[in-house]
């Protein structure tokens, strides 16, 4: 090749092979697949049981997409927990699903049983629980956010729990669970919730304090008719510590009770019946008054007629809204008896008034 023609060829590619040098670089290093640390540990306690929840890392520290997770490590104590330690228990490792969404994660649960023996009355003691997700190879990155909850036991659920369907609502009953309380120890309630039959959420009926006395009730009036629904209760232990918020523990809940809240009692009797006739100087009749039933669910009522020692007979065809009614069906020379009965909206009738009597001259 002539001097030409190679000085040419450089020209040509010296460009091409310093661009190819200038994309390489030195080797890196392998991934140690070290799992990212959760930062969403979660902890509630119910009794003696204290439930966690985390999502599952998705990435190692380096960046890399996981496909497989070790064991997690799940670690209590009663410091501040600075590293895990000895773990209380152990999950399986796992292969993670292939997510569907950026934005979509995977949870992780597990439930861990208090010992009695780290159960303390005191308002500052305190359960720490962390979690450490660890690789194939039985490494991690570190611990994850630390949690809290409060160490002190929690008591029985009432005892006999019962509830039955009244015309004043759905009443509950139940004895004490617990003797006479120390003035220095916790805040005790029973608490009581309602499920509607076919669905998940809970409903807070009411609470009650615990004192010396061995009986309880409680009325439940925001239900509603028609429904069926279960009851439960239970006994919470309110805590103040002076150093941390106010904390609550929900203690078990009372085997539950199924009711049917079926309406068949009928609203109050109307009362201070009263008749009155006018008709001189135009076509008799006559009125007829009472005091208003302030039932919730009234509907209406029905008014009613009878003459001498007849058969009382209904007057209106359509349940009458005012506690007042005009009967222009009168006859001169005539004395009539009036009652009233009220009708709530599921069509429960209440017995009828006392008679109200006027004459027609």
């Amino acid at each position: 090749m002539k001097l030409s023609s190679l000085m040419r060829w450089i020209a040509i590619c010296a460009p091409v092979v310093l661009l190819a040098c200038a994309t390489m670089g030195p080797p890196q290093p392998p991934s140690l697949d070290l799992p990212t640390a959760p930062t969403d540990l979660r902890a509630s306690r119910k009794g003696n049981r204290v439930n966690l929840t985390w999502t599952l890392p998705t990435n190692t520290t380096d960046r890399q997409v996981l496909r497989e997770l070790g064991p997690t490590w799940i670690c209590r104590g009663t410091d501040d927990l600075k590293e895990c330690g000895v773990p209380v228990a152990e999950t399986q490792p796992q292969v993670l699903p292939k997510a569907t969404s950026t934005k979509e994660k995977s949870q992780a649960t597990y439930v861990d049983t208090l010992p009695g023996s780290i159960q303390n009355d005191s308002p500052d003691a305190f359960a720490t629980y962390v979690v450490e997700v660890l690789n194939k190879a039985g490494r991690g990155a570190g611990i994850s956010n630390r949690v809290k909850v409060p160490l002190a036991r929690t008591v029985p659920p009432p005892q006999d729990f019962q509830a039955q369907v009244t015309n004043r609502g759905i009443a509950l009953h139940w004895a004490a669970s617990i003797e006479p309380l120390s003035e220095n120890g916790p805040r005790y309630v029973y608490r009581v919730y309602r499920i509607a039959l076919g669905t998940a959420e809970r409903s807070l009926v009411g609470e009650v304090p615990v004192t010396d006395q061995h009986n309880y009730s409680l009325t439940d009036t925001t239900f509603e008719w028609g429904k069926t629904y279960t009851y439960r209760a239970q006994t919470v232990t309110m805590l103040e510590p002076p150093n941390h918020p106010p904390a609550q523990i929900e203690g078990d809940d009372t085997p539950e009770v199924k009711v049917f809240a079926n309406d068949v009692f009928p609203p109050a009797v109307p009362t201070a019946l009263q008749a009155v006739f006018s008709g001189p100087g135009q076509k008799p009749f006559i009125d007829i008054v009472w005091a208003p039933v302030t039932d919730a669910d009234l509907a209406g009522y029905n008014v009613y007629r009878r003459e001498a020692a007849g058969i009382p007979t209904k007057l209106n065809s359509e349940l009458i809204q005012a506690p007042a009614y005009r009967d222009t069906t009168v006859e001169v020379g005539k004395q009539y008896s009036y009652s009233v009965a009220s009708v709530d909206v599921r069509g429960n009738d209440s017995a009828r008034s006392s008679e109200a009597t006027e004459s027609v001259p």
